[in-house]
């Protein structure tokens, strides 16, 4: 890390509260570096950082502890940690487009319960990937119209072994192998996408360690080790 956006940033990743972390004056600092940081590879974040900063802030922090002048100093060490994590904030916001910004609307109304109180239950326990996922396939049914399409490439995304056959010669039907062991936590995400992403006129039959027996094709036709449709 070695700027205060990396900071920020890791501390989203792993799921921590911004506002545990302190960012406070570095008293040992390289001019060259804006962490103050005693191994430079580190990636575990600390809850106080120190902080070189004129690296560059110098016309912000310039005047805010010159070596004289004492007065005061604990209200400006928290000035200068209120004004880091807003300069952090910026920082990660610099480097997002457009589409990045829709992505984290459609994060906020999920986590709202615009969706559904039960799918913004299940989002929330998500990982950040797992939630970008998730809003990348949603925005483009959006943008498309196209929720089976989406629906799929979503799945597959969050289940790697996932299979899905569309059945709509006789009824609309998707037929979805999950090639895993059912748990509660992976039928809370199912339930989740199928609830964005499924159309009404749809229905599913999920098939979870056994695949259904396909003629012709082997794999799927193995003794003690078929599911049936």
């Amino acid at each position: 890390m070695n700027y205060i956006w990396d900071v920020m940033l890791n501390s989203q990743l792993k799921g921590m509260d911004a506002s545990s972390i302190k960012f406070v004056p570095a008293e040992n600092y390289s001019p060259y570096m804006e962490l103050s940081l005693e191994d430079l590879n580190m990636r575990e974040i600390d809850q106080t950082i120190e902080v070189n900063p004129y690296y560059r802030f110098y016309s912000i922090f310039k005047n805010l502890f010159l070596p004289d002048d004492e007065e005061v100093y604990e209200l400006r060490k928290n000035l200068f940690d209120i004004l880091f994590h807003f300069l952090g904030t910026i920082d990660l916001h610099q480097g997002m487009n457009k589409r990045e910004y829709y992505i984290r609307f459609l994060k906020r109304d999920i986590c709202d319960g615009v969706y559904g109180g039960r799918n913004a239950s299940t989002f929330k326990d998500l990982n950040r990937e797992e939630q970008d996922k998730i809003c990348e396939g949603l925005l483009m049914v959006y943008e498309t119209g196209e929720l089976i399409h989406f629906l799929k490439q979503t799945m597959s995304k969050i289940f790697k072994k996932s299979i899905i056959y569309a059945n709509c010669e006789e009824k609309n039907e998707l037929l979805i192998y999950m090639g895993q062991k059912k748990t509660e936590d992976a039928n809370s995400k199912v339930d989740l996408i199928m609830g964005l992403f499924l159309p009404l006129d749809f229905t599913i039959e999920i098939y979870w360690s056994h695949h259904f027996g396909i003629l012709e094709e082997e794999t799927t036709m193995r003794i003690e080790g078929i599911a049936l449709y």
